[in-house]
């Protein structure tokens, strides 16, 4: 399946759609974004579209609604998520200011059973914060990214 994104006014995805691969082959047999359009813009009234992919092969991230079709970078970007992140122009996602903590880097152990913390930005001390939810009560640790380690709050 092919997926298009519906582009809206300031480039917004409005919605996405599936299309059967088979739909988007010219006379050769090879895909063509162009006939998948051809083929929504007929089925739904509508003429702006673009292809996107899933795994991220073409135009950054795969699109949803709320993204933002940028014509200049030819890439979806999601919608920002804090005031203070920073789009990064190699992958158009939006990067916290500072560090965030690996998946590594999130795990903790209490008597030898594995757990994760669960992960926040806080977005007036500019600071990711983990909440262990398995202690009682619910204990929050800072993350120190110059140090990569927790300390509780």
């Amino acid at each position: 399946m092919a997926s298009f994104a519906k582009i809206g006014l300031n480039g917004k995805v409005i919605e996405v759609q599936s299309v059967v691969n088979e739909v988007l082959h010219d006379s050769n047999g090879v895909e063509q974004e162009s006939i998948g359009i051809d083929f929504l813009t007929k089925l739904t009234g509508w003429a702006i579209w673009k292809q996107t992919s899933y795994n991220g092969n073409f135009r950054k991230n795969h699109a949803s609604i709320g993204y933002t079709y940028d014509e200049d970078r030819d890439a979806f970007i999601p919608p920002k998520p804090h005031a203070s992140w920073i789009l990064d122009e190699t992958t158009c996602v939006y990067q916290a200011p500072v560090t965030r903590p690996t998946p590594e880097q999130a795990r903790y152990t209490i008597d030898g059973v594995e757990y994760n913390y669960q992960v926040h930005w806080d977005e007036d001390n500019q600071k990711f914060y983990g909440s262990r939810l398995e202690e009682n009560p619910i204990t929050n640790y800072d993350w120190n990214p110059d140090t990569s380690t927790w300390t509780a709050q």
